[in-house]
């Protein structure tokens, strides 16, 4: 296997949903990124903080959505996923 095959192989790729007041944090609706296989949710926040430096107080408490479906920061990221990022809702 060649060296961009193999490389290929470890990375997975991301698509990236920004909802609310996080799309205005990083100017974007959605991303696209290539991540490391194997990485968890907490892991990809944590990478999402070198490159958009204002998210860093919104991850802690942020909801997080892999697939539709809600996901922790504990859970690994598949190929192909799709990930939210949904402020925290409050109200009555």
């Amino acid at each position: 296997m060649n060296e961009t095959a193999q490389k290929n192989k470890d990375f997975v790729h991301l698509k990236i949903l920004f909802f609310a007041t996080l799309k205005e944090v990083v100017d974007k609706t959605e991303i696209e990124i290539e991540f490391e296989k194997g990485k968890t949710i907490l892991e990809l926040k944590n990478q999402l903080v070198l490159e958009y430096p204002r998210l860093k107080d919104y991850l802690p408490i942020v909801l997080v959505a892999i697939n539709q479906e809600f996901a922790f920061d504990s859970d690994e990221i598949l190929e192909s996923a799709e990930v939210a990022f949904f402020p925290p809702v409050s109200g009555g």
